[in-house]
């Protein structure tokens, strides 16, 4: 190895150096990337408490860790990740947020009542706060609670209140539903809370729930719930109009308004309703009063008083008798209560413009515009059939106004493209494109001269087909036939072999004697077809046109005729 450097010059010492350096440290990069890439996700999304207790731990433990940018996460060999999930859950890490209910856990015998106060409020927040990121969308979430203050005076209670700020996940989006169950949700776990007194905010400061406050009491400004009420009515009136007038009028040749004025003072009406003509008894009392009785005469004295006396003394009546009847009579009464229900229609003004056709007519060398409007019979149709999908009454108040008139669309419709005026085609007059006229007799003349050309194509592909199998007898009759002493080995030549000279006559008459054949056979074929010329002009002037085609596209015609021949042959 020494004598191997020794030989070499400094340049290339260098070199080998450098490559050296090069390649450890390619291979110290490439192992500590292998090392990086091994780290996975411990824990995501944490809070800076929670991440500072995961870090001490995992230092105690002497666990190899590596914190991103942000903090938010703590990744860790992938080894050890399933470990160190339990090993932190059983710990309490992370806490998930603020401490709920386990503060009280520990009990604190010193705690003031203030003391208690604060902490469950505290426990009664983080709670919520579990339960909301709970939600697929939110990503973390503060709730901030304000106990009711109760109070003797009623000036100065004081009701819950509750203010809510969610962090949304990146791509998620939260719902208006969404929102109104955190608002329901927070005000039924908080004692004396109403879900309208919670408030719902994202991260950039946007109130994502709007209480519906109720109008002033003078009924100068409509409540968000009136006016929602009003708008779902007017919709559902204009979704009937335009389901009705669609078929009729088409879905772009008319348009409908509706405004609606509602009642909203709803309440209870009680009516008492007296009938002086039908009366009856209701009470009947009588009283019978007796004043009076027998009074004692005669001696006074012992004598009269005893059990015997000598003389029964004298005896006087005095009795008084008195007799009261009282009748009360009440006339009939009808008492009647009356729930009226708010919302009801006071007043319904329906408006709807109809649009008009357009016709052109003919003016010099453009079209002229005219605009053609809906018969009254029509518009009487449409006034119909809007007043009983509604329910219009006229006693009611309502209104009902329709138009028409033309829309912008219409007004700005393209003119038609004038055409060429075709004169009609008189009999026996040429037609676009061929030279001569299209009569009856024309057309018989075609149709022979079809006919003709089918036959010579029929013709002509018989005769090639005999030729073919003449040719190659003809082919095996001139092949010069040797003797068979010539064919054996070792044979002597025979004298009766032929010169080239006389092999070469014998090709050449056997040639003509072909071609001789072939001129008889083709000559056979025009007699056997016995075609009567045609010396129409007519029919000469179509066969010209025909041979002009077919020296076009010879490929189509080429094919036209394959397609016969071979029904010919099925």
């Amino acid at each position: 190895m020494t004598k191997i450097l020794a030989n070499l010059s400094a340049r290339q010492r260098i070199t080998i150096a450098v490559v050296t350096v090069a390649v450890a440290a390619g291979l110290y990069s490439f192992v500590q990337w292998r090392k990086e890439g091994d780290f996975h996700p411990l824990f995501t999304g944490l809070s800076a408490e929670d991440a500072a207790g995961i870090v001490q731990k995992l230092k105690e433990s002497g666990v190899e860790y590596r914190l991103p940018e942000g903090g938010g996460s703590v990744l860790v060999p992938s080894n050890k990740l399933a470990d160190l999930r339990l090993t932190m859950a059983g710990i309490g890490l992370p806490k998930s947020g603020r401490i709920g209910f386990e503060l009280f856990d520990k009990v604190n015998l010193g705690a003031t009542e203030f003391t208690e106060h604060i902490n469950y409020r505290r426990a009664l927040e983080g709670e919520l706060e579990r339960t909301v990121m709970a939600l697929a969308e939110v990503e973390t979430a503060r709730v901030h609670l304000t106990f009711p203050k109760d109070s003797v005076f009623l000036e100065a209670q004081q009701p819950a209140k509750a203010s809510v700020l969610v962090r949304i996940r990146p791509g998620a989006k939260l719902a208006p539903q969404n929102v109104l169950a955190i608002t329901h949700l927070v005000g039924s776990a908080v004692e004396g809370l109403s879900p309208g007194a919670v408030s719902v905010l994202d991260m950039n400061g946007n109130l994502l729930n709007r209480p519906k406050a109720p109008g002033l009491q003078d009924g100068s400004e409509p409540s968000a719930a009136t006016l929602d009420y009003r708008h779902q009515v007017e919709t559902e009136l204009l979704a009937k109009v335009n389901a009705t007038l669609s078929p009729l009028l088409g879905p772009e040749k008319f348009r409908v308004g509706v405004s609606l004025e509602c009642d909203f003072t709803g309440g209870e009406q009680s009516e008492e309703t007296f009938d002086p003509a039908r009366s009856v008894m209701v009470t009947s009392q009588r009283t019978e009063d007796s004043v009076g009785g027998t009074t004692a005469a005669g001696v006074p004295g012992t004598a009269s008083t005893l059990p015997r006396p000598t003389s029964r003394p004298a005896t006087g009546a005095n009795k008084t008798v008195r007799t009261t009847e009282n009748i009360s009579y009440q006339s009939s009464r009808t008492v009647k209560k009356t729930h009226l229900p708010s919302g009801v229609v006071r007043k319904m003004s329906l408006a709807v413009l109809v649009d008009q056709d357009v016709s052109w007519e003919k003016d010099k060398n453009s079209f002229k515009r005219v605009l053609v409007p809906p018969s009254p019979e029509k518009l009487k149709v449409i006034r119909d059939l809007v007043a009983g999908i509604t329910g219009f009454s006229q006693e009611r108040g309502d209104q009902l106004v329709i138009e028409t008139l033309p829309f912008e669309t219409t007004l700005q419709l393209e003119p038609p493209v004038a055409a060429v005026p075709v004169p009609p085609a008189k009999p026996g007059s040429p037609l676009p494109g061929l030279p001569i006229p299209l009569d009856r007799k024309t057309l018989l003349i075609a149709a022979g001269v079809a006919a003709a050309m089918i036959v010579f194509g029929a013709g002509l592909f018989v005769m090639r087909r005999k030729r073919r199998k003449q040719t190659a007898t003809v082919d095996m009759a001139s092949r010069p036939t040797l003797p068979a002493a010539a064919s054996q080995p070792g044979a002597a030549p025979s004298t009766e072999l032929l010169t080239q000279g006389q092999i070469e006559e014998q090709l050449e008459s056997q040639l003509a004697q072909r071609d001789a054949l072939q001129a008889k056979m083709d000559a056979q074929a025009l007699t056997s077809l016995k075609l009567a010329p045609v010396i129409t002009k007519k029919a000469e002037v179509l066969a010209k046109h025909l041979r002009e085609k077919i020296a076009k596209e010879p490929e189509i015609s080429v094919q036209v005729l394959r397609t016969w021949i071979r029904e010919e042959e099925t």
